[in-house]
């Protein structure tokens, strides 16, 4: 098995836990507004849609479609090589919840905006599990 590759961790607190530490049950976690069921990414405090304080988190289906994605070449961080995709997915369970993430799992030719994609997690220190996506070929 490969060795993982550096990666800068989260300040996990408990407006972002739910999401950080989702991946251990094998879970996809967003705020979720109770009153108008609006999800919310990044968390904030207020529905953006209907302004309720009562969000709760909430796991999703872990399925998305591939919004647009770029193959960076450049070694930005120490210890996290190039080439890697960064990905932006549209997450299925609503229409403009997107995530920032990286693409795993897949050559060149295969990567197409709007193949349909699906949450995998890379453990890290603390119980931070970061949510990745890889080709869902089911």
């Amino acid at each position: 098995m490969s060795e993982k590759p550096f990666r800068l961790l989260p300040e996990v607190g408990p407006g972002n836990a739910h999401f950080w530490h989702g991946g251990a049950e094998g879970e996809l976690r967003f705020l979720r507004c109770q009153a108008c069921e609006t999800y919310v990414h990044p968390p904030t405090p207020v529905c953006p849609e209907c302004l309720s304080r009562d969000l709760a988190p909430e796991a999703v289906s872990g399925k998305a479609r591939l919004h647009t994605y770029t193959l960076n070449h450049h070694p930005w961080v120490p210890g996290f090589d190039p080439p890697y995709w960064v990905a932006i997915v549209d997450i299925h369970e609503q229409a403009g919840l997107r995530l920032t993430t990286n693409l795993v799992g897949c050559a060149p030719d295969e990567v197409k905006i709007g193949m349909p994609v699906r949450v995998c997690f890379e453990e890290r220190d603390e119980g931070i599990f970061i949510p990745l996506f890889e080709p869902d070929r089911d």
